[in-house]
Parts: structure tokens; C-alpha cells; sequence
């Protein structure tokens, strides 16, 4: 039966009508264009819990089984479809329990929307030992978000929640934060609606900087373009190759950047080849990206190569890189710019030519780990083109943005810089909720897999059809094989796992053992053509290490360009 007070017409913005902060916040997000809400019920959020009651027409609350999945789904959600992925836990506990899907949208640049409840207004920052009450629990939930804002009274819920949305909108995405305390979610008095959030448009291009970085180009012998996960962010993929065929520049795909470009276009290049390009440019154009080598210094360049820096964080334009231009700004606005700057530049050279041949060089690479890509082969045969690959912190995961080939941008998604071990299910299980109709994978160890697992009910309950590939060695696979290397035995990396197949009957969904790729190849056509969710076990033994090709060094071959010009740092 439905409730009746979901037929109770709803206020129009400012329009003050009597409301609880539940109601407001409910009302509000649906007039923000929220659908969908990741969260766990608990006695602080009761009162906004039964508003969402009241609004199940409007407003879908899909609820997980650890509030650590509520934020992961949440950041699935915003990455995948660019709209707000908004997640909602308890304080205290429930808060600390979602940080690690937090901070991984805070590294990924996500627009993710969280709620988090407070104790009793008049009982914050008093030491009272109140249920679920932090030390300092806002001074936590700043230091992972970009916006933070906490609402004293129900008639302040509005305008609140406008602002955290506008935040979402407006210079880099990053996650935003909202407190609301459990009396005020309870108490009810007159509430205006406010009007809903209109995106900013981005800031202004500076035309001084981008005549310098056009003049840099024009003169380019050998421009190469970086390009960072803000390519994919700002939605500016489009742009990207239109400056780069203009220039006829070489396009490196950062791993963040993953499916700024698509792998098929004629100038894509994944990061392996950046080290036997990089040394041949004489200008490089970073865009989207921090430019910063895992080590934390910047790509090694020619002494005499010119660099320039596009973000839309002034932060990541300073030392330790040294642009000869820094340009702040939105990624698609700046491309745009300079594509208009260059219209009739003709480039000093054809360089599809150079990248077929950096790509031949780096497929030679990549068979040093063939049992690792010869499975990202098959999983890139199974999913559509616009379907989303989402890659654990796994022996096949580790390699995945080199060799498996991206079409369209935002369809691989993984943790960042973060590392965040086992989060690759419930993001998974986000992007499904964002997009039912669309093909979505994981990938993920059998350690990683441990830390979600549960979240089979919810695949289950919600009908959200994610296709799990389990690579299951029985171990923490790439911790044993990093002691092994640094100190010539393992310890602690041994797991005892349930055996999966069991583990997906009694979670009701699909269950499949595979032990080589051909077998992966029919289980996955199969479990993505039924539409349901499903569990496939990969065995697997030891693979070798990938980080030799992963993480910078030396190129273990000649150059395929030939001999470059002195490289920064070098002796002559």
C-alpha cells in the first residue's frame, strides 16, 4: 500500500510549506535531478529514510549490504554517466566505512554527492559519547572532499544541498560533502524549495597563453600530446582529436586517461610507448593530466623540449613540472582554443606512420606478459564497444590500460592513484545502476574479491546484471610476488577462499569455473547475453611481473624511432 503522503503535492521552489529535513532533502535531490541514492538505513537517518519512502516513484534507494559499497557505487555511477552519484551512511562507523570509496573518487575526479547524518545538533563537538559520535567528524569529511557544508535547520537543507550540487558542476569534479544532523533531518517547519542547480559554465581561457602555447606548436617539429583522466572528465575527447589530427601529434594515453582516445584512432598511443617517444619531442602538450611519473617527479623529456601544461587545477601545473605555458583551465575549453588558434596549421609531418610503428614496438613489449594480456584479449572480444570494463587491483588488472584497447571514453574505469583493493565489484554494480541497458565487467582478484563479496545480494536484490570475473591464484598474487622478488620468500599472502561456485548458488546468481582464456571467452558471451548477474571463476597460477613495463624504466629495446636527441638529465 502506498503511502499517503507521497500524494501530497509537492511545494514549488520558493514556496515555504511545512517539512521535516528528511522531506527537504528527499524533495530536494529530485529537483537537483537525482534518481538514485546509495545508502545503508540507520537510526540517524530514519526521518530521511522515510521521506525516501514516501518518494519511491521519484527517488530509487538501492541499499548494499556494507556502507563501504555505498560511496564505490556511487563513484561507478558519477564516472560512467557524469551525473551526480550520490551515497548516503550514518555518522561515525558508518561515515568511516565509506571513506575508501571517497577517497578514491577524490583521486579520480568524481562527482559524487555524500550524505552523511550527525549526532543531535546541540550535542556536536561536546565529548559526550553520543551514538556513533566522531572527535572531529566534519574536519575528517573536508579532508576528502572538495566542498563541504553541514545544514543547521531544515529550512537551510535546500540551499545547502543547491550549493553542494553547483560545487559539482563547477571547476574540477571532486566529490562534496554534506552533514545533516539527526534532529534537524527530524524536526519540521516551513521550507522553501530552492531553485534547481544551473552548471556553471567553465571559466575563460586565458587567449594570452593559449597564442603562447599555439606559437610553441606551430613551430613543433615532433608535438606530442599527453592526455590525463581530465580529458574524460571535462568530456573532451572530440577535441582532443580534432587538435591532435590539426597537429598531427602523437596522442599518449595516461592510464587515468584511459579512453580519452579511442584506441583505434590513428594517433593513439598507450603510456608504454611514451618512453620511446617522449625522447623525440620537441614539444609536449600535457593536458588533464598532473604529468607526474609514479615516482613523483615528470616524465624525463628532451633538454631542449618545451612543455606545456593544461588543468583545471593551478596546483598540478607548478613544480615540480616546469611548463614554459601553464594554462588553468577546463580541458575541452582549452583544446577548443587551440584548435581554433592553429586553423590552417600545417603540420611538419604525417606521424600515423610513427605510431603504427610505436604500436608494433610495444605489442613486442607486452609479450613478456602474454598470459596477462592474451586474457585482456578475450575480455576485449566479449564487451561491446560501449560496454565498461571495471579493473581491479589484479594481476590482469595491473596491465589492463596498456593492453586492453578502449573505444569510447569513460568505459574503463579504475581505482587512480588511490590503489583502493577490492573496489572494483560495487563500482561495478554503480555503473550497472547508471546504465541497465549497457554491458558492464569486473575484473578482480581473489584477495580483492573478499572485500565485497557480500555485495552478491545486492547484485541480486537490485537486478543489476555485472559480470564478475574472478582470477582466483588462492593468494594475494602481487604482494607474494613483490616479497618474493625483494626478499626471495612470502609470508602472510596465503588465502583460504570459499569455494565460488557454491558462494554464487547461495547468493543466486549465475556461477561459472574457467581455467584458461578459451574457457572465459564462452562463459563471458554467455553470462552477458543472459543479462543477469553472474560470478566467473578464473584458476589461475602465477603470472609474471608486469611493473617493468608498468612503471617506468629504461626501454628494455632499442628505440623504434632511432637514436633521440639528448634526453634531460643524460650526459651527452
Amino acid at each position: 500500500m502506498k503511502d499517503d503522503r507521497s500524494a501530497v503535492p509537492a511545494p514549488q521552489a520558493g514556496e515555504p510549506t511545512p517539512m521535516t529535513g528528511g522531506e527537504a532533502l528527499a524533495r530536494q535531490l529530485v529537483k537537483e535531478g537525482v534518481r538514485d541514492i546509495f545508502g545503508v538505513p540507520g537510526v540517524q537517518l530514519d526521518w530521511a529514510v522515510d521521506a525516501l519512502a514516501g518518494m519511491q516513484d521519484e527517488l530509487r534507494f538501492i541499499v548494499p549490504r556494507h556502507e563501504q559499497a555505498t560511496s564505490y557505487m556511487a563513484d561507478g555511477y558519477a564516472r560512467s554517466s557524469g551525473r551526480a552519484g550520490v551515497s548516503m551512511v550514518v555518522p561515525g562507523p558508518g561515515m568511516l566505512n565509506a571513506l575508501s570509496g571517497l577517497a578514491t573518487g577524490y583521486a579520480c575526479s568524481s562527482r559524487m554527492l555524500f550524505l552523511a547524518a550527525q549526532i543531535p545538533s546541540d550535542k556536536i563537538g561536546r565529548g559526550l559519547g553520543m551514538l556513533h559520535e566522531l572527535p572531529d567528524q566534519s574536519g575528517i569529511l573536508k579532508s576528502l572532499v572538495k566542498w563541504h557544508g553541514l545544514a543547521a535547520s531544515p529550512a537551510a537543507v535546500p540551499g545547502v544541498l543547491r550549493n553542494a550540487v553547483q560545487q559539482l558542476h563547477s571547476g574540477r569534479p571532486r566529490p562534496v560533502g554534506v552533514e545533516i544532523p539527526q534532529d534537524v533531518l527530524q524536526r519540521s517547519e516551513p521550507v522553501a524549495l530552492a531553485d534547481a542547480t544551473v552548471a556553471a559554465e567553465p571559466g575563460q581561457v586565458d587567449e594570452a597563453l593559449i597564442e603562447r602555447a599555439a606559437a610553441l606548436l606551430r613551430r613543433a617539429r615532433m608535438p606530442v600530446i599527453v592526455a590525463g583522466g581530465g580529458i574524460v572528465a571535462a568530456g573532451a575527447s572530440a577535441a582532443l582529436a580534432r587538435l591532435a589530427e590539426r597537429l598531427q601529434a602523437p596522442v599518449l594515453v595516461t592510464e587515468n586517461g584511459t579512453g580519452a582516445l579511442s584506441s583505434r584512432h590513428p594517433l593513439a598511443l598507450n603510456w608504454l610507448s611514451s618512453r620511446a617517444l617522449l625522447p623525440h619531442a620537441d614539444v609536449v602538450l600535457s593536458v588533464g593530466s598532473r604529468f607526474i611519473e609514479p615516482q613523483g617527479a615528470p616524465p624525463r623529456l628532451r633538454a631542449d623540449a618545451r612543455l606545456i601544461s593544461v588543468n583545471a587545477e593551478a596546483q598540478d601545473l607548478g613544480p615540480p613540472r616546469t611548463p614554459e605555458a601553464a594554462i588553468c583551465a577546463d580541458a575541452r575549453l582549452a583544446l577548443e582554443a587551440l584548435a581554433a588558434a592553429l586553423d590552417g596549421h600545417r603540420p611538419a609531418a604525417d606521424r600515423t606512420g610513427d605510431v603504427q610503428t610505436l604500436r608494433a614496438w610495444t605489442a613486442a613489449q607486452l609479450a613478456d606478459i602474454e598470459p596477462q594480456c592474451e586474457w585482456l584479449r578475450v575480455l576485449r572480444s566479449a564487451i561491446p564497444d560501449d560496454g565498461f570494463l571495471v579493473s581491479d587491483l589484479t594481476q590482469v588488472g595491473y596491465p589492463a590500460h596498456l593492453g586492453y584497447p578502449v573505444y569510447e571514453p569513460g568505459t574503463f574505469i579504475s581505482a587512480g592513484y588511490q590503489g583502493t583493493l577490492g573496489y572494483a565489484y560495487t563500482t561495478a554494480l554503480g555503473v550497472a545502476a547508471a546504465h541497465p541497458d549497457r554491458a558492464v565487467v569486473a575484473i578482480a582478484g581473489d584477495g580483492g574479491f573478499g572485500w565485497t563479496l557480500q555485495e552478491l545480494a545486492t547484485a541480486r536484490r537490485y537486478h543489476l546484471p555485472v559480470v564478475l570475473v574472478v582470477f582466483n591464484n588462492e593468494a594475494f598474487g602481487n604482494v607474494r610476488l613483490l616479497q618474493e622478488r625483494q626478499f626471495g620468500r612470502s609470508y602472510a599472502t596465503e588465502l583460504t577462499n570459499p569455494d565460488f561456485m557454491h558462494l554464487a548458488k547461495a547468493f543466486g546468481v549465475d556461477g561459472m569455473r574457467v581455467s584458461n582464456p578459451a574457457g572465459l571467452a564462452g562463459a563471458l558471451a554467455g553470462a552477458l547475453a543472459a543479462r543477469r548477474p553472474a560470478l566467473i571463476e578464473a584458476r589461475t597460477g602465477a603470472f609474471p611481473s608486469p611493473w617493468h613495463l608498468i612503471r617506468g624504466g629504461a626501454p628494455a629495446t632499442p628505440n623504434p624511432l632511432g637514436t633521440p636527441i639528448n634526453v634531460e638529465g643524460d650526459t651527452p
